[in-house]
């Protein structure tokens, strides 16, 4: 994914597309920015020294991509995640802050106009009954996945009320896509309102230099692209490789045993591809209904989430425990990332204060320790194999604060809805980005 600064004005002109599908060019990082501003004044009524929004710092130039593995370095050390520490508060440190999203309220119906002393009639009466059930039955109609289609998503344009309505929408799903090219993470991308995306709005916003209330409103909409990104559902042809992955048959939820597996890889086709194009899988199901995932030469409508690599790197993290949400900045202080995140729970919380990041190990093997916490009936110490469900999912970063790090999870839909053992639970996808963005060094700091 692009960097949360260039992508959310570059995304005017590109479209992250994954396996072979075409970037478009962009113009330069101040011409963007300039752009993005304008748009936002000229809807705003504001002049361009008007201090609601201030032009950005000057950037660096690009830093260097960090190789996914850490290269001939000496392989990182074991580390077992648990034994959680006493937490201390903190002030608060700024950044966007969480956002509720606002229920949806039926229309009200008018009552029918009536002369002074007298009494509304029967018809009158039945009228009004007949706009309540109406209106009734309008609250309670949700969309299902299965409704949507390619075509509509693809073509959706922004509509002020689109984002209350209730049940699967086509908008949102546009959005999920765009705010993930952009940097901010939307998590798993389902087509669905919630929390997880009002704290990537809140994190576009906090770029733009808006109020973040994390509400997809127009300005966001514009500076992601909005109605003329490029496609953002593409159809993908699996291949003959794809389906020589070696799967799991089940995985087991005894972690012991687990521990007799050679491995914790993904279990089907659909979870392997959802978790590559950042979907929910039931969201891949429905936009696929006469998919055979398990023939090579299928095509399957893919989120378009993946495009030009980030130009810079992490130079400092933050897991926000109050908003949930990990943030990567740059050395000039620059929001490059945004993640939602299971940070700790009230029996295991997270440590507090400032850590260092130690190593990154892709693959790791996950260390049980039951006095850490028990599993089950696991009272003695375990190694789980490597995989994509692996406890600690498909990458551990490593902090000096022992046995706790950033990982990955093989539940990718539960992130922030689920509490963790004490560390920093992302998205696979998410895990892995930040963990090619960051070295041994870059600071951890846990905010309250």
């Amino acid at each position: 994914m692009p960097t949360l600064f260039r992508a959310v004005f570059l995304s005017f002109a590109f479209v992250w597309v994954m396996l072979g599908c075409a970037i478009a060019q962009t113009d330069s990082f101040d011409e963007l920015i300039e752009d993005a501003l304008k748009r936002h004044q000229g809807a705003s009524g504001t002049e361009t020294g008007d201090p609601v929004i201030s032009p950005m710092p000057e950037p660096a130039p690009a830093a260097p991509m960090i190789e996914p593995a850490l290269g001939a370095s000496p392989a990182p050390p074991a580390v077992e995640p648990g034994s959680p520490i006493p937490p201390q508060l903190l002030p608060d440190q700024g950044g966007p802050k969480p956002y509720t999203p606002p229920k949806v309220t039926a229309p009200a119906t008018a009552a029918p106009a009536t002369s002074p002393g007298t009494t509304d009639s029967p018809a009158a009466r039945a009228g009004t009954e007949a706009a309540g059930t109406a209106t009734s039955a309008m609250e309670e109609t949700e969309r299902t996945r299965e409704s949507l289609t390619p075509e509509e998503v693809n073509g959706a344009a922004f509509v002020e009320a689109a984002p209350l309505e209730k049940g699967a929408n086509p908008l949102i799903l546009k959005a999920q896509v765009l705010l993930d090219r952009a940097g901010a993470s939307p998590g798993t991308i389902d087509a669905y309102a919630g929390g997880n995306l009002s704290k990537a709005v809140a994190a576009v916003e906090t770029v733009l230099r808006l109020p973040a209330d994390g509400v997809l409103d127009k300005a966001v909409w514009d500076a992601l692209g909005g109605d003329a990104a490029p496609a953002v559902l593409i159809q993908y042809t699996i291949t003959p490789e794809d389906l020589a992955y070696p799967f799991t048959a089940e995985i087991p939820a005894d972690y012991a045993e687990q521990a007799k597996l050679a491995n914790l890889n993904y279990t089907s086709p659909e979870e392997m591809f959802g978790e590559r194009f950042h979907m929910d899988v039931k969201l891949l199901t429905a936009l696929n209904p006469n998919a055979n995932f398990r023939q090579a030469g299928t095509s399957i409508w893919v989120a378009a989430v993946e495009g030009p690599p980030i130009a810079g790197k992490v130079a400092r993290i933050v897991a926000d425990k109050t908003l949930r949400q990990v943030r990567g900045y740059d050395a000039q202080d620059r929001l490059l990332v945004a993640y939602p995140a299971t940070i700790g729970s009230p029996d295991n919380p997270s440590p507090s204060g400032e850590h260092l990041v130690k190593a990154v190990a892709p693959e790791p093997v996950y260390y049980y320790d039951p006095k850490n916490f028990v599993q089950g009936d696991n009272t003695e110490k375990l190694e789980l194999p490597p995989g994509p469900n692996n406890p600690v999912g498909s990458v551990w970063i490593d902090l000096t604060e022992p046995s706790y790090g950033i990982h990955g999870t093989p539940e990718p839909t539960k992130i922030d809805k689920t509490g963790s053992h004490g560390c920093v639970r992302l998205t696979n996808w998410d895990a892995e980005e930040l963990s090619k963005l960051v070295e041994p060094g870059v600071p951890v700091s846990f905010t309250e």
